[in-house]
């Protein structure tokens, strides 16, 4: 069936991803990057009750989850991790131009685009402008404003509804592999995008080859 649609993550598809600052902000404080990973972020492929998966379904605040992720970074005899330096880390590199010019030859071809994003409200007022969303976007679902999350299928399912197309008209985009995943189990056409810039025009022509751009 012909794709319609594309949908994007924004954190690691149109800035730089947030795991490789984790672990370059890890490397740099002498913490195993998988440990940092681990108790930051949770188990990213799944979603559970760790405290960000909680933040971004907006269910707690970022002060609630800052407070609940340093408490756990030390019950083994770790360090005390802040999430708050590790964000401190994130969006120094700009935007990502051939991403962008790419939502507008997709416009141009005709097709949906919208922003699927696991996020933090308190996060908004600072993600959103670095975009013209009502330019590029027909729609964007953040997870901590619906109450759900990637990889849950249900997001997916809404992200598809409000565009209005199915899934095997809709193509997504993002840099952890279980959201990859979970797209590919509702039945979207996915692409992996890696962590470094330049993995951008690659992840770009395989998003052409799946639109027939």
């Amino acid at each position: 069936m012909t794709v319609r649609a594309v949908i994007f993550d924004f954190g690691g598809v149109f800035v730089d991803s947030p795991f490789a600052a984790a672990t370059g902000a890890a490397e740099a404080i002498g913490v195993d990057p998988e440990f940092m990973l681990d108790v930051v972020f949770g188990p990213y492929d799944q979603d559970t009750d760790h405290a960000w998966h909680r933040l971004e379904r907006g269910e707690i605040t970022l002060e609630h989850a800052r407070e609940q992720i340093m408490a756990a970074s030390t019950v083994h005899g770790g360090p005390v991790l802040d999430p708050f330096e590790l964000l401190m880390a994130l969006g120094g590199g700009g935007l990502r131009d051939d991403m962008v010019e790419f939502v507008h030859t997709a416009r141009g071809g005709g097709l949906s685009t919208a922003i699927l994003t696991n996020n933090a409200k308190e996060f908004a007022e600072f993600w959103r402008p670095m975009l013209p969303l009502d330019e590029l976007f027909d729609d964007v679902v953040d997870s901590s404003f619906v109450g759900m999350r990637k990889p849950d299928p249900r997001i997916f399912e809404l992200a598809l509804e409000r565009l209005g197309v199915s899934a095997d008209e809709a193509v997504f985009i993002d840099d952890a592999a279980g959201n990859v995943a979970g797209a590919r189990k509702v039945g979207l056409h996915a692409v992996l995008i890696g962590s470094s810039r330049s993995d951008v025009p690659t992840a770009i022509d395989e998003l052409r080859t799946i639109i027939g751009l």
